[in-house]
């Protein structure tokens, strides 16, 4: 299987291309949200107000990091659960975001808004967050720093790898697993 190399923040030529189940490594900007700081960014959006970051054709990855030892750009980085940013992440898409790197499966109002705002979802593997934080080369706090771990983080990527779940087209590759599987009458 061919593994493709992606730059983020994401282009829309590089988002029709992808499919469940393809393999890519993540080079550029990402940041990282979960459910305390997607609360505040909706709360945000609804006010009008400016958020600490342009969101357009960027990526989040549910994530917070462990403390990083001496000399480490970051502690432990591994996946969150994405379910837990389902209430939000629509809303968050239609202002702009194209890109979720988390684990596990997500609502069906996600997908939709996924296809209909043309954005893609990512897995990272869950319990390697020690692997995947050898791909984070910088990492600074740029909001909600009173969340602590869950404040909204800059991270420069290099090869971050990840794997499609959700596509424009509609395909969900735990779906496509599952079926799979299924003992046929």
């Amino acid at each position: 299987m061919e593994i493709l190399n992606i730059k983020s923040p994401l282009d829309e030529e590089t988002i029709k291309k992808l499919k469940a189940g393809d393999q890519v490594l993540i080079t550029g900007v990402i940041y990282t949200a979960r459910d305390a700081a997607h609360k505040r960014l909706v709360e945000a959006l609804d006010k009008g107000e400016k958020l600490p970051f342009d969101l357009r054709n960027q990526t989040v990855y549910y994530m917070g990091p462990s403390p990083a030892k001496p000399g480490h750009v970051i502690g432990s980085a591994g996946p969150t659960t994405s379910g837990r940013m389902d209430t939000y992440a629509p809303h968050i898409m239609a202002a702009g975001l194209k890109g979720m790197i988390g684990k596990g499966n997500r609502s069906q109002a996600v997908r939709d808004a996924i296809r209909k705002y043309k954005a893609v979802y990512f897995a990272a593997i869950g319990g390697a967050g020690a692997l995947i934080s050898r791909s984070i080369k910088r990492a600074e706090v740029i909001a909600y720093e009173d969340l602590g771990a869950e404040a909204i983080r800059r991270l420069e990527v290099e090869n971050f790898p990840a794997t499609v779940i959700n596509d424009i087209h509609g395909a969900d590759l735990y779906e496509q697993g599952k079926a799979k599987y299924q003992i046929k009458a």
